[in-house]
């Protein structure tokens, strides 16, 4: 599926509206008419009405060289020739104008010859006056020849003569005639006339008088103050039909299969008279392959039979004016044969001449002789080549072109194919072409050498300029024909090197400059450019005008226009000086330009998208020096045609049904028509399809049904198209050539070439081609070779069918061009064809800016701007060079810019990877190129800051997520994260992990290995230049594990391996020293203040001991809280009767304590909360000392 563009809008291809005419023009004095519809289509066909569409085509070339002249003219004359570009529009079909016009052609109103005339003028150039008859009658003007005889003016003696001149100007002209380059006195004359209000001659003979004594060559002068107007030398002839000479025949004797020719001979006539054969009785001869006339008149026979005795056969000329025919005398035939007697049933013998004894002959020419010939042309005549062919049976005539196909449009075979006529011949047609003559006996061929020359025809034929005061023009008159044609230049019908001198005037060639233009350079200039095969002679006048603004198009117009697409609104005006327009939007606001708007110098305005809220009333108001005039313009916005299921590529078996769907959607005001097309060419609906308004089904497919089918929603205003191909599946049989036997090979390469046509921006190659070697040749490839910056290169130029062998190439300005010929076939590439002659073109300023353009750093406080130069067929001018100019983006600083040679230009000292706006444009000695487009390019880049907020979390024992912001500081284009990782276990430590995302991915979700293992995690930025800061974070340890995790981490600690092994020691001196004391006894020191309570600053004793109690069950001072809840003083004895098994404690004399620690079984109940100290290895340490 293909959608093809083919969109546009009103202003370029759309709807105008206009109001009835009869209106005034003055912008003041009318009021509003009725809106009613125009087309633009038949504006734009009349022919006269060359807006922006035709432009194109029909004056590129003489819009270039006008620019490539502009540095010679004035600044007023620089703006007219530059509106020539800015109005040329783009081909139908462009995607950014594109749409295709849909409109109904009809005749122009007379204001459109107007509208294109007043646009010329704007140029510099206009061709003339605008017909309005309100300017006609107050404006001046130099004459115009309007209506002139042909060159060659025939006449017939029986008839007055009239030679036509006719011509216009204000004020209107005078006549007056030359006759062989001397004064023609009319008045001496009484038999000749001048017609009133005009200068044709009327030569009358109803009272008598020779015509031959007037032939002679005429020329008409029309004459008024301003100039004087030339017409063509017109050669007057008097029509001749002389009789025919006085001749006795003698029968004609000849061998039954013989050739023969009967000569015609007729007397030559003015113009030459038409022949045919008849017999003496008026009877036609009967014509076939065996029996033909030929171009020069004469009856060939290819062979002779013996019932061509049955008639005789004469020659009759008939002449043109005279209405007559004469006849020669007639030719008997008298046919020897073996076989006298004519049996007519022979005649359809499928071998006649066998059965009459008549000798079968391998075929030989008649017309023209030998093998070989060659023959002449001018462009745009006819080509006839003939071969008339003798033998038995009679030969069958085909004709070829050496090297190529005979062009079908224009070729055609008469005289049952004995010739081949060429209508409208070109340089492309030039080549040699072959008769082939064959029967059953054998085959000979004759080859025609054609060459094709020219009379003169004009490349820019010099047009009126009409000027204001003290403004700059020019008259450019080139003409092409072979071989080249001179000019000469006349003013006023006099050679201008006799004319009197003019400072404000200089003849360059074919060009006269016109600098600082008065009134009294008013004046018509004739250019006569002429070779051996004609000449041509073309009047312009150069006027001086001074008029105040007018309006040429009718007031009120409606334009109906697609959304979102590109118009333009004209508006033609009339006004020397030439006026200044302004547009306005519903009657208020500021001028319209910039933004949406565009205002061309011409005065057009373009809107560059329709949107709804564009639709409205503009007015534009064209001012001079002189007033002002103005006109409106009403804008209707439509919705676009779309396509919006389009037909699909498709693969059908023979003779099943096929569906093409195509659903269109469009505004509704406006009538939709869908049609079909297969392979371009509009679909023939038959009894096997079916169209309706959203499809296309094809039942019973068959192979002829295979192609492309597209399909077209069009409406008044706009269409789109869309394609699909059908592939039908069949068989594919194999085609048969009557040249498979033969040996290929390789094509000769082409010769013989020639360029014609020399113009400013191309040139015509013609060559012949070589043989093809039993391979037809389907391609050519055209190569140019240019000495100024790669000599010696040569570089495919265009590629061209094999039936061609002549070709308009576009060229460059400023290259100096060689040009090749290389011819393709199935077996291969021939060598190349010897170079043409160089050709230069002139030079201009650059069309287009270099592309590729970039701007990158290469360190961090640089931006390297580079581009991709141009090339020898784009530079247009010498000394190529560009302007690069750069600004950082969205600041309002002016421009830098630096003037490079080169392709490379690094700006210094720039941030860290800033936005810049770079602008490249070309420029040569011609001028600069087009306003580049800005793109943007960067400075370099650095090491991007730490991401921030890197986070790390723990959901579970089975995953770690890991979640981070960008950089605040990228310093570049982010190329991603690297994430490093590992895992570890007290000082265990796994193997580190690598991972890298995209610089949009910030999230990451880790995968445990084990539960227990804690991870350590560094996560950096990168850029091109390198990974930036990190930052390091570590996952928390898992919650029902941390107990466990901290025991294992502190057993493994040096410091708590020697703590342990200090406090086993100390524990074991303890055991000792408490095993030596009990062993042997030992004092136990008693507090003896038993009534005193136990204050907290109750240390030790003097002797050193101390008492024991329980610190965490201790009560307030004073007093202890008893297993019953009561409150009771506290008593200070502290007995280690308590802990002796029963009965009382026993001590030695030193009252040591020789019991052993137990509890008491039976205390008094009154006892019970009392408190006690008791003996503990602590004490017993401090006892120690």
């Amino acid at each position: 599926m293909r959608r093809l563009a083919a969109r546009g809008a009103a202003g370029d291809a759309g709807e105008v509206a206009a109001p009835a005419a009869g209106g005034s023009d003055s912008a003041q004095a009318r009021s509003p008419s009725p809106w009613r519809l125009i087309d633009l289509g038949a504006i734009w066909n009349t022919g006269v009405f060359l807006p922006a569409a035709a432009w194109n085509g029909a004056s590129s070339g003489v819009e270039r060289r006008r620019l490539n002249e502009a540095k010679k003219l004035s600044s007023v004359q620089k703006v007219q020739l530059k509106r020539l570009k800015v109005t040329r529009p783009r081909g139908l079909g462009n995607r950014e104008w594109g749409r295709v016009p849909r409109m109904a052609r009809q005749p122009a109103p007379p204001w459109v010859h107007a509208a294109f005339l007043l646009c010329l003028l704007s140029l510099g150039g206009a061709i003339e006056i605008p017909m309005d008859p309100s300017i006609q009658n107050e404006l001046t003007q130099p004459p115009t020849i309007t209506k002139q005889s042909v060159k060659d003016h025939i006449v017939d003696p029986r008839d007055n003569i009239l030679i036509e001149c006719e011509a216009k100007g204000n004020p209107a002209p005078s006549f007056h005639w030359t006759r062989n380059s001397r004064f023609f006195n009319i008045a001496k004359d009484p038999r000749v006339s001048m017609r009133r209000r005009s200068g044709t001659l009327v030569i009358d003979f109803r009272s008598g008088g020779r015509p031959e004594e007037y032939e002679g060559e005429y020329q008409c002068f029309a004459r008024n103050k301003f100039g004087t107007a030339l017409s063509n030398r017109i050669r007057l002839q008097v029509s001749k039909s002389p009789l025919w000479p006085k001749e006795n025949l003698d029968p004609v004797v000849v061998q039954e299969g013989a050739p023969l020719t009967l000569q015609c001979n007729p007397p030559p006539g003015l113009p030459s008279p038409v022949i045919f054969w008849m017999s003496s009785s008026m009877e036609p001869i009967a014509q076939d392959k065996r029996v033909s006339q030929g171009h020069n008149g004469d009856l060939y026979f290819s062979n002779v039979m013996l019932q061509d005795m049955q008639t005789d056969y004469s020659c009759n000329a008939r002449f043109h004016f005279t209405h007559t025919i004469q006849q020669k005398n007639p030719f008997t035939l008298k046919v020897l044969t073996n076989h006298p007697y004519n049996d007519s049933s022979l005649r359809n013998h499928p071998d006649m001449y066998s059965a009459r004894g008549v000798a079968e002959r391998t075929p030989s020419f008649m017309y023209p002789q030998g093998t070989a010939s060659s023959q002449m042309v001018l462009r745009g005549m006819d080509l006839l080549l003939e071969c008339i062919a003798s033998g038995v049976p009679t030969p069958d005539i085909a004709w070829y072109k050496k090297g190529g196909d005979l062009p079908s449009d224009k070729a055609k075979f008469e005289n049952f194919n004995k010739a081949l006529r060429i209508t409208n011949v070109s340089e492309e047609d030039s080549g040699e072409y072959f008769c082939l003559a064959s029967n059953k006996m054998g085959s000979i061929r004759h080859t025609i050498s054609v060459r094709v020359k020219a009379a003169p025809y004009w490349l820019d034929e010099p047009k009126n300029l009409i000027l204001a005061p003290g403004e700059d023009g020019r008259l450019v008159c080139r003409a092409n024909g072979n071989p080249k044609p001179t000019v000469q230049w006349m003013v006023n019908g006099e050679p201008l090197q006799s004319a009197p001198p003019n400072p404000n005037r200089e003849v360059a060639g074919d060009t006269i400059i016109f600098r600082d233009t008065q009134i009294s350079s008013r004046a018509v200039y004739q250019c006569n450019t002429s070779n051996e095969h004609g000449y041509l002679l073309a009047n312009a006048f150069v006027s001086v005008l001074d008029v105040p603004p007018r309006m040429l198009s009718p007031r009120n117009q409606l334009i109906r226009v697609i959304l979102y697409n590109r118009t333009r609104l004209d508006c033609p005006f009339f006004g020397s000086p030439i006026p200044t327009l302004r547009w306005f939007k519903n009657g208020q606001g500021s001028n319209l330009d910039g933004g949406n708007y565009h205002v061309y110098e011409n005065g057009s305005l373009e809107i560059k998208m329709i949107r709804k809220e564009d639709q409205g009333i503009y007015t534009c108001v064209a001012t001079n020096i002189l007033g002002k005039a103005e006109n409106q313009v009403r804008l209707e916005v439509k919705d676009p045609t779309r396509i919006y299921r389009m037909p699909e590529d498709q693969v059908a078996k023979r003779g099943t049904t096929v569906q093409l769907e195509c659903r269109v959607k469009h505004d509704p005001s406006l009538k939709l028509t869908v049609s079909w097309l297969k392979d371009d060419e509009p679909l023939y609906i038959g009894n096997r399809m079916k169209k309706e308004d959203d499809s296309l089904t094809i039942f019973g497919v068959a192979e002829r049904d295979q192609g492309s089918y597209t399909c077209v929603a069009s409406t008044e205003l706009d269409q789109d198209l869309a394609k699909a191909y059908l592939t039908v599946l069949a068989d594919q049989a194999t085609p048969t050539n009557r040249l498979a036997a033969l040996p290929k090979g390789r094509p000769d390469r082409p010769r013989d070439l020639e360029l014609t046509d020399l113009a400013e921006r191309s040139v015509r190659l013609t060559w012949i081609p070589g043989d093809d070697n039993n391979s037809p040749i389907t391609d050519y490839v055209v190569q140019f070779e240019e000495d100024q910056f790669q000599p010696g290169v040569w570089h495919d130029h265009s590629k061209y069918p094999g039936s061609v062998n002549s070709a308009v190439l576009r060229l460059s300005p400023y290259v100096n061009y060689q040009f090749r010929v290389i011819a393709i076939n199935e077996v291969g590439s021939s060598h190349p064809s010897l170079p043409s002659e160089r050709y230069r073109t002139s030079g201009a300023p650059p069309e287009s800016n270099p592309g590729d353009v970039k701007g990158e750093g290469t360190r961090k406080n640089n931006m390297e701007i580079t581009w991709t130069p141009m090339n020898a067929t784009s530079a247009f001018g010498p000394n190529l060079r560009y302007i690069v100019k750069w600004r950082r983006r969205e600041t309002r600083e002016a421009w830098n810019n630096v003037t490079v040679w080169g392709s490379r230009y690094v700006v210094g000292q720039t941030p860290v990877y800033v936005p810049y706006e770079i602008r490249v444009q070309a420029e040569n000695d011609f001028g600069k190129g087009p306003e580049p487009e800005s793109v943007i390019g960067y400075s370099g880049e650095d090491l991007p800051s730490a991401p921030r907020r890197f986070r790390v979390r723990q959901p579970n024992l089975e995953t770690i997520n890991l979640e981070w912001d960008h950089p605040e500081h990228p310093n570049g284009i982010m190329l991603g994260y690297t994430l490093k990782y590992v895992a570890f276990n007290g000082t265990k430590v796994g193997k580190q992990i690598v991972e890298n995302f995209s610089p949009n991915q910030t999230k990451f979700v880790v995968q445990r290995t084990d539960p227990v293992s804690r991870y350590r995690f560094t996560l950096s930025a990168r850029t091109q230049v390198g990974s930036g800061e990190a930052v390091t974070e570590e996952s928390p340890a898992p919650p029902n594990e941390a107990y466990t995790n901290n025991q294992a981490d502190i057993a493994t600690q040096g410091w708590f391996i020697g703590l342990m092994c200090a406090i086993a020691l100390l524990v074991l001196i303890l055991l000792i020293v408490c095993f030596i004391k009990r062993s042997r006894g030992g004092k136990y020191p008693v507090r003896e203040k038993k009534d005193v309570p136990l204050g907290p600053e109750d240390p030790k004793e003097e002797d050193g001991s101390f008492d024991y109690s329980d610190e965490d069950n201790k009560p307030l001072q004073g007093s202890q809280t008893s297993l019953d809840g009561t409150i009771k003083q506290q008593e200070s004895d502290d007995s280690l009767v308590d802990y002796g098994e029963g009965g009382e404690g026993q001590f030695n004399e030193d009252g040591s304590f020789i019991g052993q620690y137990t509890v008491k079984k039976d205390k008094d109940e009154t006892e019970g909360n009392e408190s006690s100290e008791a003996t503990s290895p602590v004490n017993a340490i401090y006892s120690l000392a």
